[in-house]
């Protein structure tokens, strides 16, 4: 599990990666993987840190940050939510990933969607119908129930900027041509294809349980 960690100074830092860079291979080449963690990710980390100072952002917490967001700066929301993003995306990825999802998080995606392939095809559509630059999630409402949406650039479900399709991340994929450009070019459909090649359904299960809990639905 990565830990996102402070400093002394309550300085945000790059988690370390679970799996060497190589190991999602073939899926996610290894070129990909360390640029855009060694580069894009290390510098949302700079970027948040830098934005934080001399205000009270600086003393809380990542979640904290996100939940709050609008009281910041446009840095802080860009930067802070590519932290968040990234750091959740990193975890539900593994080269011996769980292809499948368990227990009430598979009871929920069957009631909400039939089964995984129609849940499969709605985060393709929204990754797809994403413009530009931004990510597609599988999300935790309040209720326990759970929803797909895109969110622009690196906004996500959890800020209080979201008046619609709002809750708690549980899954996330990065579609920032940045995260598949070198391997996959503009071929943006094969690159969400690939992607549950690789995602771990038993880390996204451990987030669909933590939201529950922070919802009080346990």
């Amino acid at each position: 599990m990565i830990t996102i960690k402070t400093d002394i100074m309550s300085k945000f830092q790059l988690p370390a990666l679970p799996y060497a860079y190589e190991a999602l291979e073939p899926h996610f080449d290894k070129e990909t993987m360390t640029i855009h963690h060694q580069r894009h990710h290390q510098a949302y980390v700079n970027n948040l840190n830098n934005a934080l100072q001399g205000s009270d952002g600086a003393n809380k917490s990542l979640e904290e940050i996100i939940k709050e967001v609008s009281k910041y700066s446009t840095a802080v929301r860009n930067n802070g939510g590519g932290h968040y993003n990234h750091s959740l995306f990193w975890e539900i990825l593994s080269p011996n990933p769980q292809l499948t999802p368990a227990g009430k998080l598979a009871d929920e995606i069957a009631t909400a969607f039939g089964d995984l392939d129609n849940l499969k095809a709605e985060i393709k559509k929204a990754g797809l119908g994403q413009f530009g630059s931004g990510w597609a999630w599988l999300y935790a409402k309040s209720d326990g129930s759970v929803g797909v949406t895109s969110t622009p650039n690196q906004d996500n479900p959890l800020m209080d900027i979201q008046s619609d399709n709002k809750g708690i991340p549980v899954l996330g994929v990065d579609v920032w041509e940045h995260a598949y450009y070198l391997k996959y070019q503009n071929k943006r459909a094969d690159y969400l294809d690939a992607f549950w090649s690789v995602l771990d359904w038993n880390a996204v299960g451990k987030k669909y349980e933590e939201a529950l809990s922070k919802y009080n639905k346990n």
